[in-house]
């Protein structure tokens, strides 16, 4: 159990429109922005702005971040209960028949009762510190490391020191630090809690912005679907807040992560990719040292992966 002063982080799940509780009737999440929950989950009340959250599929982790801001809205909400003994605990099976069956009371059936009634709608920010961390640690994994590893509740209570240890062990110690910083417990001499947090607003037209000016090309490994290319920023927009027209570039899912965390940089000086030595056991990624990128660059891109560089390279 997490004991006094520890921070308060929780383990976040989310599939999108079939993440369901108690017969609600879903809920819209969007995994590197916002998630959304009511009055009607456990634990509702008890997220708060500055958690570090960990979000997941069930099946893996997607990524890591910390609340900026929750907002609150009263909604009149559809939700289903099971017609015998009048308790959310159901859920709909994919092929089974009858198509609903209650945990509570074991009772199987083809609709379930509807009623209207008030909630309290919740949604959180936390794309500003969000890093995609996609599969880096297993459900299984995750479910241990939460305080009750058997709960089957979608907003579940972290046990933050132990998962940032697992997190660090592979690799992640950035993402995890970039979270820390913004989490309770990290105060300036006055008392002051010291925070930068920065919405990403316009951050689809800014990707449009780079399919439009680089085409489908991923900057490190070239042509790419543009279903797996994510737009990169060559600096913390959690740091400066707004989008650059020549501060980014189009990257890979899985080249974005490693750029965030330093594992993958360009040389300012002759503008060719540098490998940390983590990443020389893996050929997919050890190719990449010393090639060159794949897209023009412009004067202002330079600059920023210089100062890219400076940061994670001047040792």
């Amino acid at each position: 159990m997490s004991g006094p002063g520890a921070v308060s982080a929780w383990l976040l799940m989310t599939v999108g429109e079939n993440r369901q509780h108690g017969g609600n009737a879903g809920y819209d999440d969007q995994a590197d922005v916002y998630y959304t929950w009511d009055s009607t989950v456990p634990n509702h009340a008890r997220i708060k702005v500055g958690d570090p959250i960990a979000v997941w599929d069930k099946e893996r982790l997607l990524g890591l971040s910390v609340i900026e801001e929750i907002v609150r809205e009263t909604k009149e909400k559809l939700l289903f209960k099971c017609p015998y003994c009048g308790k959310a605990g159901i859920k709909q099976r994919v092929v089974k028949s009858p198509r609903f069956k209650c945990y509570k009371c074991s009772e199987e059936f083809e609709t379930p009762h509807a009623l209207t009634a008030t909630v309290v709608e919740y949604r959180s920010r936390h794309d500003a510190a969000w890093t995609s961390l996609d599969g880096l640690l297993p459900g299984d994994a995750l479910r241990q490391l939460c305080d009750a590893p058997r709960s089957q509740l979608s907003m579940r209570q972290l046990r933050w020191d132990d998962f940032r240890e697992a997190v660090t062990l592979r690799g992640a110690d950035r993402a995890v630090d970039r979270v820390a910083h913004r989490a309770p417990g990290f105060f300036v001499p006055q008392g002051h809690h010291l925070e930068t947090v920065r919405v990403r607003r316009g951050q689809r037209q800014f990707r449009e912005h780079l399919l439009a000016a680089q085409g489908e090309v991923c900057a490190f490994t070239g042509d790419t679907p543009p279903r797996v290319l994510e737009a990169g920023h060559l600096y913390s927009y959690a740091e400066l807040g707004e989008h650059h027209e020549h501060g980014g570039l189009l990257l890979r899912r899985d080249i974005h992560r490693l750029f965030d965390d330093g594992w993958l940089a360009v040389d300012p000086g002759t503008l060719r990719v540098d490998v940390s030595d983590s990443l020389e056991a893996y050929p997919q990624y050890a190719t990449l040292h010393d090639q060159t990128l794949r897209t023009c660059l412009r004067d202002p891109q330079v600059e920023w992966l210089a100062h890219h560089w400076a940061e994670h390279r001047a040792s």
